[in-house]
């Protein structure tokens, strides 16, 4: 079904055509090219740190960050249920086990105090998840992590543009991975990456990337490695997004704004603001009263040509992880409830407005 207002789409109103012009035209088309460590440059001044390091997509670069930690059978991570399923799958891949926390009420974001009473002697890392544009509270999860002696590896994906009191996210852990999917704030089609101030871990996921290859010897592979790596076509319309972000991030906050003046006085709730978070506001979600109402608002809103999307459901209900049962009640709640709408850069408030009327109709 086309829509006329898609969840989300793409903005490529900037040099995404003239540079990836550019890789046909010299022949640069696979993961090697000028483009690749241009976008990891960039990356790395954008966000002020060390090292970048670009992989094929999000779901890669967060299971590149637990290899290169060295996190495997036997050890347990620490990860919000109310997540994308790709933040669990990962920990899965490598043999370890998730452990499930909840969500705080107003952010949705992870849990701290859950995250405290969930350490065991097998906890490795905390995987913080900052969710729909919107940062965890890194001060507690940091001292958690610093008290016990933890890794933190952010799952970012999210969360690119966003600050927390003036640092971005994933700047506060070990490692971090972005995801630059069609639906990010800014997209390479597909694509992610790794960010890290450590240099070890950095030379670790370089290495793994790239099929193991050893760095001083031609066709010969010391460890069992991966093909993680980005397209130079990828790196061309991801460098070409890093040149709007400013324009973009703003375009976002706007939208916000024009959503919360339109559906005023609704029986919605959103997410709330810390004084500490500057959000990057991937995804304006809205909370309705009960799961059917959130179900009969969805469809109204697709008859009349709005797509949206549900939230994510909370991983310790699906059938590859419910074997131990789980109550998380905040995380359950948000996922019954909650909506997302249409949240693209190239909205306009005349949009908002015809979307917020169509919305109250609905509770009219």
């Amino acid at each position: 079904m086309k829509y006329k207002y898609p969840v989300y789409q793409p903005s490529l109103k900037g040099n995404e055509k003239k540079y990836v012009n550019e890789c046909l035209d010299s022949t640069w088309i696979s993961s090697k090219g000028k483009f690749i460590e241009k976008f990891e440059d960039k990356f790395t001044k954008y966000l002020n740190v060390q090292y970048a390091t670009s992989v094929c997509n999000g779901t890669t670069a967060l299971h590149l960050a637990l290899i290169t930690l060295g996190i495997g059978k036997g050890d347990e991570v620490i990860v919000p249920t109310f997540t994308y399923i790709a933040s669990v799958n990962v920990i899965t891949y490598t043999g370890a086990t998730p452990v499930f926390v909840d969500s705080m009420r107003d952010t949705w974001q992870m849990d701290s105090e859950d995250v405290r009473r969930k350490i065991t002697r097998k906890t490795k890392a905390i995987m913080p998840v900052h969710l729909y544009g919107y940062i965890c509270d890194m001060d507690k999860i940091c001292r958690i992590a610093k008290d016990n002696n933890l890794f933190i590896i952010e799952d970012a994906a999210e969360s690119f543009g966003a600050k927390y009191k003036e640092k971005h996210s994933g700047t506060f852990g070990n490692i971090a991975a972005f995801s630059f999917f069609g639906n990010k704030t800014i997209t390479t089609g597909e694509g992610g990456m790794i960010v890290t101030n450590d240099k070890t871990l950095f030379d670790r996921a370089v290495h793994f990337k790239g099929q193991g290859l050893a760095k001083y010897r031609e066709y010969w592979h010391d460890v069992v490695g991966y093909n993680y790596r980005m397209t130079n076509i990828c790196a061309a319309i991801g460098l070409a997004q890093l040149e709007r972000t400013d324009e973009i991030l703003i375009q976002k906050k706007r939208i916000v704004q024009w959503y919360n003046e339109n559906l005023i006085d609704l029986p919605i709730e959103i997410q709330n603001e810390s004084d500490d978070i500057v959000p990057s506001y991937w995804m304006y979600t809205i909370l309705v009263d009960t799961p059917k109402v959130r179900d009969d608002l969805r469809k109204h809103l697709t008859e009349n040509g709005i797509e949206t999307r549900p939230t994510f459901y909370p991983i310790h209900t699906m059938p590859m992880y419910c074997d131990n049962y789980q109550k998380h009640p905040v995380a359950e709640d948000i996922a019954w409830r909650g909506i997302n709408l249409p949240s693209y850069p190239d909205l306009e408030n005349k949009d908002i407005v015809n979307i917020s009327e169509i919305i109250y109709r609905y509770f009219k």
